[in-house]
């Protein structure tokens, strides 16, 4: 392993340390957009949106669900603090489809009863979700 390539990582949840471990490209969406990081990356925090995280390892690539939170990058180590993170095999995937339906009905009906800002983030968990298990 070539070490000057590679950035520790760390993926922490208020259940427990998701992930630590060497990385050398990581992939996630924030609320500026999707992004890419290389170690020596710009120092920077942002917010992290739903979305399926991708480790690029020695040993291959890892998927992960996460449910927003927060990244702090700083040259040599990158730091998730997520509200939800899951592997792929944590994942029910017929409660995910169930959810995904559930809000998909909810924003169809449109009623005044429905909140629309929260409906559309459940069928965004359920998408990140669906999606880390390639079940989309």
């Amino acid at each position: 392993m070539e070490d000057n390539k590679y950035f520790d990582l760390e993926i922490i949840s208020p259940e427990r340390v998701f992930f630590e471990g060497k990385a050398h490209f990581l992939e996630l969406t924030t609320s500026e957009g999707e992004m890419g990081i290389y170690k020596n990356h710009i120092p920077m925090t942002t917010v992290l949106v739903p979305c399926v995280v991708t480790i690029h390892m020695e040993e291959g690539e890892k998927l992960a669900a996460v449910h927003a939170g927060f990244v702090l990058i700083l040259q040599d180590k990158i730091t998730i603090m997520a509200e939800v993170a899951e592997w792929p095999e944590e994942i029910d995937v017929n409660r995910a489809n169930e959810a995904k339906l559930r809000a998909e009905r909810r924003l169809k009906s449109g009623g005044d009863d429905v909140n629309v800002h929260r409906a559309e983030l459940a069928l965004k968990r359920s998408l990140v979700r669906l999606q880390a298990t390639k079940k989309i």
